[in-house]
């Protein structure tokens, strides 16, 4: 894919600039505000008239990148894009590479375990010139960016609404000029303002956050006043750690959006703004300025020709072209990329996987029993893995506690419900000695954990949401839940009215109640058609990988045991739930049992006020698509005494799994 966009007689300047360009700058170790590098530009001379003297620049960027320096999928890996990178450079020695922030943090597994150094290094190689910094370049904490990332890096990261706690004093640089033969093109750094709510507060006490536009606005002033004392650039763009929430240009434009008020207020000495942080690809021209982003992963990059005028001292034009890294045949399949691999690149690649291999096989725990995903058919017997996404599982629910665990032990907020999608689950978990590669075969996607505030009416909408739209090619996904919220649900019911009791630590969930909900990104964006998980308020992304996490639990704990109850459980009361005293009922039950090889379920009770009223035997045959394995139906007398609102209690003996239903009994 390539997307365009240009635009000629670009704004002018607010400030008047000085025709000579004298760009200087200094890094101080503690409060460093700038760094220029490359030539002093001479002073131009009386231009011929009528005549012009164009210098052009390629300014390549890239944004959220992630620690994806492997090939995979669509993410052409770092060797490939460090070619891409190469071949421009190439084809003009003027050539400049940036980023808008989040190249490490987040990362998979090759990168991750060596917390990131193969991805600055091969960033090194690559050329990376300069970049804001993201978000998760606070994952590990400030003093972790400022004492180990930053002097890792060759490259000069930029955060100009980054201060030092209680003052007006930058803790990063705020720009970075490069000076070519003709042009000078200068660029300020800022990352989203929620950042104080992305990361572990603990992590960044020593410093505060303002308004992006704000310190970019200014920043890009003292570039353009004709001071060389505090920096000058021809060209100046914001690098900018913030995203439209959409592809669309009215999305860029929103004023009520942090991106909007970005877009709609900085002011004219702004060129360009490079975006990043919502993983989308756009290229806009919006009011005679660029906005744009590459995606994420490396799966893109994008090429900004920048044409200057030296004789008349203005910008010409900005032209901006985003390409994919991976090629596609005509239905859309990846059949290969478009670079190959740089061999020196690929060396630090290679060792990283090595090195990975090697860490991998390091032991993180014990698993006491198989955690194993749910399937429709018996896996031994089966020519392929049999897999059911619509089925409850141990594994699953393990993982919905690991994130609700390590959600809390964060200290960012307290989450009281965590779910888990199932097509993020990839591999079992074997019982016996866990390591690194088992562990990161269960969750291979990277996605950190987000918590966000929904009402138990919402809570509720996200249950309903397992049932698919008729277009989606699974018919139900089973979301794993943590181990203190149950629910009930009756499988017969119509769409969006099949959830009919919730409780957390056993009390029942309120609708108008508010409820602190832990997901992976995934879902938090309204992956897997869960679009009310997109909709939560208070949005909060710890930082922290899901594998990250898991680590952490098997480091705290040790061991891990399968938990045998199951979360939700099928009941479906033929005869309605408004009964007599004395009556006769049957209730129908499903998802009662695990289908791998946990203790089979044996027998459904029903009782109230302690007293057995009925049994059945359970039938564990494997059923698909949905979560029904483990049915039975119990028949039992409603006690003469029952009157009003009355509850019984569903519990099978072997597993421990417990539910219950009410009914109304006149």
């Amino acid at each position: 894919m390539q997307s365009e966009s240009s635009g000629a007689g670009l704004r002018a300047k607010a400030t008047t600039r000085s025709r000579t360009r004298i760009v200087a700058g200094a890094l101080a170790a503690a409060t460093a505000v700038g760094l220029t590098v490359g030539a002093v530009a001479p002073a131009h001379a009386a231009p011929p008239v009528g005549k012009q003297k164009i210098a052009e620049v390629n300014l390549v960027t890239v944004n959220d990148f992630h620690g994806r320096i492997e090939q995979s999928g669509a993410a052409g890996g770092i060797a490939a894009l460090a070619r891409a990178v190469d071949e421009i450079r190439r084809g003009s020695a003027d050539t400049v590479f940036a980023a808008a922030g989040d190249m490490i943090g987040a990362s998979t597994f090759t990168s991750f375990i060596q917390q990131d150094v193969p991805t600055i290094e091969g960033l090194n190689e690559a050329g990376l010139d300069v970049s804001a910094v993201g978000n998760h370049e606070f994952d590990k904490g400030f003093a972790d960016l400022t004492d180990r990332v930053m002097p890792l890096a060759e490259w000069q990261y930029l955060g100009a609404n980054v201060y030092n706690a209680g003052t007006d004093d930058p803790a990063l640089p705020e720009y970075w000029v490069k000076q070519f033969k003709d042009v000078s093109i200068g660029f300020v750094g800022a990352v989203t303002d929620e950042l104080p709510s992305l990361v572990s507060p603990a992590g960044i006490e020593q410093i505060d956050v303002g308004s992006p536009v704000e310190a970019a606005n200014r920043v890009a002033d003292q570039l353009s006043d004709g001071d060389p004392a505090n920096g000058e650039a021809d060209v100046v763009v914001m690098l900018v750690h913030e995203g439209a929430a959409t592809t669309s240009i009215e999305s860029a434009i929103d004023p009520q959006s942090p991106f909007g008020d970005i877009v709609l207020n900085a002011n004219d000495n702004i060129d360009a703004i490079v975006s990043g942080h919502t993983h989308l690809a756009y290229n806009h021209m919006i009011d005679g300025r660029p906005v744009i982003s590459s995606g994420q992963y490396g799966e893109r990059f994008s090429n900004m020709v920048i044409q200057y005028d030296a004789y008349a001292d203005e910008l010409v034009s900005m032209h901006n072209t985003i390409y994919d890294l991976a090629v596609r045949d005509a239905e859309g399949d990846i059949v290969g990329y478009a670079y190959k691999d740089d061999n020196t690149t690929s060396k630090i690649v290679d060792e990283a996987v090595a090195v990975a291999q090697e860490l991998g096989s390091v032991e993180l725990g014990e698993a006491t029993a198989n955690f194993g995903r749910a399937v429709r058919a018996d896996p031994a017997t089966s020519t392929s893995f049999p897999e059911n996404r619509g089925g409850e599982s141990t594994l699953g629910n393990f993982v919905a506690d690991v994130q609700l665990w390590a959600l809390n032990v964060d200290g960012t907020r307290s989450v009281d419900i965590t779910f888990m999608n199932p097509g993020g689950l990839r591999a079992d978990l074997a019982s016996g000695v866990v390591t690194y590669a088992e562990a990161a075969a269960v969750q291979p996607f990277a996605n950190t954990l987000v918590s966000m505030d929904l009402t138990g009416a919402q809570i509720k909408q996200v249950l309903e949401e397992q049932w698919q739209p008729a277009t989606a090619s699974r018919p139900f996904l089973k979301l794993g839940a943590n181990s203190a919220f149950t629910y009930t649900y009756d499988p017969t019911a119509a769409q969006g009215q099949h959830i009919t009791q919730m409780w957390l630590g056993g009390v029942a969930i309120d609708p108008a109640g508010v409820y602190s909900v832990g997901v992976n990104s995934f879902l938090a964006s309204g992956g897997d058609n869960f679009f009310t998980l997109d909709e939560g308020l208070n949005k909060s992304d710890s930082g922290k990988i899901d594998l990250e996490s898991m680590v952490d639990y098997f480091d705290t704990f040790g061991t891990a045991t399968p938990d045998l109850m199951q979360r939700a459980v099928g009941v479906h009361l033929p005869g309605g739930t408004s009964v007599s005293a004395g009556a006769s009922v049957t209730v129908n039950l499903s998802s009662l049992d695990f289908t791998r090889d946990e203790t089979d379920a044996d027998v459904a009770v029903v009782s109230s006020g302690g007293v057995e009223l009925g049994s059945d035997a359970i039938d564990t045959a494997y059923t698909p698509n949905f979560d029904e394995v483990g049915q039975a139906s119990v028949t039992f007398t409603v006690p003469a005494a029952a009157s009003g609102l009355t509850t019984f209690v569903v519990s099978v003996p072997s597993t421990g799994t417990t539910s219950s239903f009410t009914l109304n009994v006149g």
